[in-house]
């Protein structure tokens, strides 16, 4: 973004060179060493919607687990065994390709959101941000103190008191990983299964102990020591901002028009001065650490946390607030008003045709799905004088709660199945079967060497499916001669 203003370092006290905080990242100093972020608590009427928003978050990921639906979870992702669940509907190997589909529609929905919001999702339901900000960040705050007693607290010796405070919030900052490792894990295995390893003999889980035991690490690590880093650094959605975002997309933004040129504040402002009194209150409660008077960033998330205390600042001083605010670029350099633009549109539009396409294989899904395959190996069996068989083998997945018994039916000639064994095939809930069985042709029906026919599925007398397979057949007696 080109904003026609000189960039001033976080400190304060010397301007940095033009355009120097493009070479580096905010946490970064010249070294390459990591600067830690102390941000200050931000309080403001955004903060306090992001609090409520985080409040629905945290109640929706640690229930979801619970919520059964006919005895299924709602939602479950068991990648090892190939098995998901979402909104109590089963996906077997077999659907992967409608995994592929809502992927596309999922980055088609990213980019549109990008285009129009900027990063709206990152500071508001980003799992990252909610967790870090309105969860460990206060047990911090409530244990530490604000950032400069956090400051203090750091650079002052290895006491008693710095060594309780210390152990006391990475305990508590231990047992909530463990807490959402062990949420995270039930999306994975289920609730009931995660219970089993809790209640049962370790011996018995050393697998299931061992993932809870490296996911709570992984999530303490994260909101412990590395942070804000999962934006900056992990996250590829802060550099797709580069590509996806343009001058009509919604930011975090500051007004460069109304606020420069930079004065500090006065009861006798001069008569050129701008709004911004160079106070850095929107610097110091950054949880990235960046100056968003430079410009958007790839550090910045959209968090608000700058507007709340901007807004403040300005009350304080008598003068408007919205000095940053959400707005576009060209609706701070022009003063133009957020617009749906063209490529919106077309995002739209192809958005909406991947949902209805991806809709309709939803709704047509079947519940118990067949494949016939001619047993290889083998052409056609002789049944006396006048009939010929083929045998055939059927792979068949039961995606429903209920067990199954499964008949099979010719179509469109006469003929009979028959199923080796006896009997419907049967499949127990949520389960794979398989089954052979012979198709019986009289030979006169036969025309050609390879017969297309159709096999009805049927449970009962409700027809489920229909597959289509060949019979082969001996050369027609006209073919011999």
């Amino acid at each position: 973004m080109e904003i026609p203003i000189t960039p001033v370092s976080s400190s304060g006290k010397s301007p940095a060179p033009e355009d120097s905080f493009r070479d580096h990242l905010a946490t970064l100093d010249a070294a390459g060493r990591r600067k830690w972020v102390f941000a200050q608590r931000p309080s403001g009427k955004w903060y306090q919607a992001r609090t409520y928003t985080s409040w629905v978050f945290f109640a929706v990921f640690f229930a979801m687990p619970f919520i059964y639906v006919q005895g299924r979870p709602l939602f479950l992702f068991n990648i090892p065994n190939a098995r998901f669940i979402i909104f109590g509907k089963v996906f077997w190997p077999q659907d992967f390709f409608i995994f592929g589909l809502t992927m596309v529609t999922f980055i088609i929905f990213v980019i549109l959101f990008t285009a129009a919001f900027g990063r709206l999702f990152c500071g508001w339901i980003c799992p990252q941000t909610i967790f870090m900000e309105m969860l460990f960040r206060k047990v911090e705050y409530a244990i530490e103190g604000d950032a400069a007693k956090q400051k203090l607290l750091k650079n002052a010796p290895w006491t008693t008191h710095k060594i309780f405070k210390k152990t006391f919030k990475h305990g508590i900052f231990f047992l909530l990983a463990f807490v959402i490792a062990n949420t995270f894990l039930s999306y994975i295995i289920g609730v009931k299964e995660l219970w089993k390893i809790m209640t049962e003999p370790v011996s018995e889980h050393i697998g299931g102990l061992f993932s809870v035991l490296v996911f709570s690490g992984v999530f303490y690590s994260v909101y412990a020591f590395f942070r804000e880093q999962a934006c900056t650094v992990v996250c590829p959605y802060g550099r797709l901002q580069s590509v996806l975002l343009d001058r009509n997309s919604m930011i975090v933004a500051y007004d460069h028009k109304r606020g420069e040129p930079r004065e500090k504040f006065s009861k006798q402002p001069t008569s050129h001065a701008g709004d911004c009194i160079d106070c850095f209150q929107c610097v110091k409660v950054c949880p990235t650490g960046i100056d968003i008077r430079n410009g958007t960033q790839m550090e910045c998330v959209g968090c608000t946390a700058c507007i709340d205390a901007c807004d403040h600042m300005m009350e304080k001083t008598g003068r408007p607030i919205g000095l940053i605010r959400y707005a576009s670029e060209n609706g701070i350099s022009r003063a133009e008003p957020l617009r749906y633009t063209l490529r919106m549109k077309l995002y739209t539009g192809l958005l909406c045709v991947l949902v209805v396409i991806l809709s309709g294989l939803l709704l047509s899904r079947k519940d118990v799905d067949a494949t016939i395959m001619r047993t290889p190996g083998m052409l056609f069996q002789e049944r006396g004088q006048d009939s010929v068989s083929n045998l055939y083998t059927i792979k068949v997945a039961n995606k429903t709660v209920r067990q199954v018994p499964l008949s099979l039916r010719m179509e469109d000639m006469s003929g009979n199945i028959q199923i080796i064994g006896g009997g419907p095939i049967s499949l127990k809930r949520e389960d794979e079967g398989t089954g052979t069985f012979f198709v019986v042709i009289p030979r006169n029906l036969l025309r050609q060497r390879k017969t297309a026919i159709r096999i009805g599925l049927y449970e009962g007398n409700k027809r489920i499916d229909e597959i289509r397979t060949n019979f082969l057949g001996p050369l027609p007696d006209n073919d011999n001669d």
